[in-house]
């Protein structure tokens, strides 16, 4: 085949950030199989309990809950065993702050591979959103038992059979919110490394924010309007009444949940995509 002298070949990026290449994700999926096995392998390598790490954090951060939170300060859980109150709260939470924090130092972690190798940036991110859905999964089962304990023993435990059809919606809404997020804060870290430190303190404080070791039926009326522009709230409140029988939150704050989650996917995703075409130099 001949090849005429003046043919060129020029590799530039995508210079329109409001475009998803989809179809590039579909063909790099193998790498993102990789990623995530990457992820899930390195993370407790080397570690003396391993996995088991996935179940002790969280049992460890809801006994102290339980001991400073129900036992000191006296905060109702609705009837509820406090165990199981603030481990179905932390369950889902942990699932997304761990996304955001990993997400949110993408730049920073694959500066080289980012200017050495051709792939969808993207599929960074969506490795570590979809890594930590393992260690969620195993923490669920740590849940699950936990309910089944409490309901045989007669508590206030009633888990509801539409958690079934809710459940996962509820842990999709969290990881594209949480994939948001992420999105949006890698593209600040990348060209200020101090925000780093923010963000962690940022979502230390939102946790306290949220119903995590509190219901939002303990709220005054006129604070309501807090539920509705925190949309974790509503993922944290559904997420315990499929398990505990608890209230779920009103038609409304749901709504502005996944509203307020679609809206904060869209514009992580497109601020991503802006920075991915220069930030990779500057780093």
């Amino acid at each position: 085949m001949q090849v005429r002298d003046d043919y060129e070949i020029f590799i530039r990026p995508n210079q329109s950030w409001l475009k998803l290449d989809w179809r590039s994700l579909v063909e790099f999926r193998d790498l993102l199989f990789l990623l995530v096995r990457r992820d899930f392998l390195v993370k407790y390598k080397q570690t003396l309990l391993g996995p088991l790490w996935f179940l002790i954090q969280p049992l460890l951060t809801t006994v102290v809950f339980t001991v400073i939170f129900g036992s000191l300060a006296k905060m109702p859980t609705n009837g509820v065993p406090p165990v199981v109150f603030y481990l179905s709260g932390l369950t889902i939470w942990s699932y997304f702050s761990q996304c955001v924090s990993a997400n949110s130092m993408t730049f920073i972690l694959y500066a080289d591979m980012f200017s050495k190798v051709f792939f969808p940036r993207l599929i960074v991110p969506l490795s570590t959103t979809t890594s930590n859905l393992i260690a969620f999964g195993v923490q669920l089962l740590s849940l699950i038992g936990f309910v089944i304990y409490f309901t045989l023993a007669g508590s206030l435990v009633h888990p509801q059979p539409i958690a079934v059809l809710i459940l996962p919606l509820l842990v999709l809404e969290t990881a594209v919110l949480a994939l948001g997020f992420g999105l949006l804060f890698a593209s600040f870290t990348a060209r200020y490394r101090d925000l780093v430190h923010l963000i962690s303190f940022g979502l230390q404080t939102w946790m306290y924010a949220s119903p995590v070791i509190y219901s939002t039926s303990k709220i005054p009326a006129r604070y309501e309007w807090l539920v509705r522009v925190n949309p974790m709230a509503p993922i944290i409140e559904n997420f315990r009444a499929c398990f505990l029988g608890t209230p779920f939150v009103s038609a409304t704050a749901t709504i502005c949940s996944v509203a307020l989650t679609v809206l904060i996917f869209f514009c992580g995703l497109f601020q991503y995509q802006r920075a991915e075409r220069t930030l990779v130099d500057t780093i």
